[in-house]
Parts: structure tokens; sequence; C-alpha cells
């Protein structure tokens, strides 16, 4: 027991000096929302398009990390789109909010093809704090410690980029994130200055060729940190049946693992979502596979959103991709 203990306390840890403006991506981009992770998907679509997210994280866990985001983006001109995304995190003691907005341009390079390419531009401004009103001692009482004067908070500002290619069926974005140095701060003697990460989404839609109405999306997504070459894929695979109103529901899945462990994975579950009417409802649950297993019930996610103000698109290159109704 004591072993796990030290186990959760150092993974607690090593989450901390990664969390500022690194929140963990986990599936919630694949609740038809990719904008979570690219800025170059703002205004593809012909509506405005709002997700509110929540995740849950180590269910069992005491203190285990727990987020809240909401997300919309909308098309502003004929190859034009912005975006906004807020969110709030809770890990342990420490706390972060955070805002983006995102601009995308999209440009038409072949009608016929319908080949397209995108480009995204984010600024991210994020609060971290420390909270020192909820520090406790081993038997649970409060730390009153009068070396602690102030709530340990610090605010930093940076930058996304992003391109996507589509042709057809096919698209790949690539991004690199927090392009920018961190302010570097005095809490740890060894907080890491260089942020940078890149991510490469890419995935194809197959249409079942005896049933229109249904289509397969196998993905992937990859992940890695410039400043110590951490990295981690994730597999996924969703299903979409559709009606004549254009209305839809998926099932799917989603393997997640480091990229030097690939038959030991990270995380690893099932999802599902419908859209009805406008109305989007999904669910993901997630099991980690290592330690952790015996003391926690999983990581649990669930998007709700709308879309509303739909429109017809003056130009191809900002229909969507992954929905049917837009093509």
């Amino acid at each position: 027991m004591k072993k796990i203990t030290l186990y959760i306390l150092l993974l607690f840890c090593s989450y901390g000096y990664t969390q500022e403006l690194n929140l963990p991506v986990w599936t919630q981009y694949l609740a038809d929302n990719p904008f979570i992770i690219s800025p170059t998907y703002a205004g593809i679509g012909d509506n405005f398009r709002v997700r509110a997210n929540g995740l849950t994280q180590w269910v069992g866990i005491k203190n285990a990390p727990d987020n809240q985001a909401l997300y919309a983006d909308v098309r502003i001109a004929n190859r034009t789109g912005i975006g906004l995304s807020m969110y709030n995190d809770r890990n342990g003691n420490t706390r972060q909010k955070g805002a983006k907005l995102s601009y995308a341009h999209h440009l038409m390079l072949s009608y016929t093809e319908k080949m397209y390419l995108s480009f995204g531009l984010s600024y991210n401004i994020n609060s971290f704090r420390i909270a020192i009103e909820d520090f406790q001692s081993i038997d649970g009482n409060p730390i009153d410690d009068p070396a602690i004067t102030d709530d340990r908070s610090r605010t930093n500002h940076n930058f996304d980029v992003g391109a996507l290619f589509r042709y057809k069926d096919f698209y790949a974005s690539l991004n690199a994130n927090n392009i920018l140095q961190k302010d570097i701060d005095d809490f740890f003697g060894a907080e890491p200055g260089d942020l940078l990460n890149f991510q490469l989404y890419s995935g194809l839609i197959i249409t079942n060729k005896t049933n229109k109405d249904i289509e397969y999306e196998p993905s992937v997504f990859y992940q890695l940190y410039w400043s110590d070459k951490r990295s981690s894929t994730d597999i996924n695979f969703k299903t979409r049946w559709f009606n004549r109103q254009g209305d839809y529901f998926w099932v799917g899945g989603s393997y997640r693992f480091l990229n030097d462990q690939f038959f030991k994975p990270l995380n690893i579950g099932p999802m599902a979502g419908i859209m009805r009417n406008g109305y989007y409802f999904a669910y993901s649950y997630q099991i980690t596979i290592n330690d952790l297993t015996a003391f926690n019930s999983g990581t649990h996610s669930i998007t709700i959103g709308i879309e509303f103000l739909q429109g017809a698109s003056n130009c191809e290159c900002t229909i969507g991709t992954s929905w049917r109704k837009y093509r």
C-alpha cells in the first residue's frame, strides 16, 4: 500500500510540472469537435457550433484532476472562421483557468478534387494558481504556515499555430502549441520554461458502399513535447449511422499509448454520441492501465452541444469533412 501511495504522489507531482498551459487532451476531440485540437477547424461547417465538456479523471482518487471547458466557433465570411475556448481545471492543490481566441482562414486548392488548405492561429491566456487554502497535513488538518502569505498565482500568454490539409474525405492537421517560452516563476527550482508541443491529427471518412447512410472514421492523434521528447499516440475508430434528416448516432473506441510502449496502453475505452435536431450529446469512458487501476473507476467525459444559425456556404472550403449533412 505504501508503494502505491508513493506512486500516486509522484504521479501527481510529475503531472503538476506539465499541467500549466499543457492541459492533457483526452478524447473530447472525438465528440465531433476537432476545434479542441486545432484552431484551423474554426468556421468549418455551415453553423454556429457550441460544445461544453466535463471531464473527471481517475474517479475514486481524492483530488484527482477535474476539468470543464466550453468551445464555440463560427464562420464569419466565405473563407474565414473564428472560435473561442474557455476552460477551468483543478488538479490536487493547483487551479488553472484560461481562454483561447482563434482565427482560421480556408483556401481552395482544387474545386474538382475537393482539396483545401487551412491556416489557424490562437492567442492563449492562462492563469495558474496554487490553492494554499486547501493545504492539509497528513492527519487532514489545515496547514498554517506563516511563510505562505499569498496565493502563488501567475498569468501567462502564448500562441498556437496550425495548418490543416483536406483532400476529399482525408484530413490531416499539424499544430505547434505554446510557441513562446514561458515566463519562469520562482515557485520551483526545476520549473520548465519550454512548453512547446506538437500535435498531429489525421483520419479518413469511409462511406459504406452498400449503405451510404453508414460511414467509418479511423483516425490517429500524435502529441510530442519538445523539451524532453515525450510522445504519445491515440488510435481511434468511429462508426456513424445517419437518417434522412441528417441526424446521426455514432459509437467508437480509443487506444492511447506511449510511443515506446505500444503494447502497454495508457488508456483504453469506448465512446458514443448522438446528434438530433441540432442538439448533441456524447459520452466517453477511459480506463487507465497502470498501478492506479485498482484504486479508481476510470475517467469519464461528457459532451453536450448545440448547432444553430445554419446557412448555406458560399465556398466549398468551409464545408466540413466529418459531417455527412454538410457534403
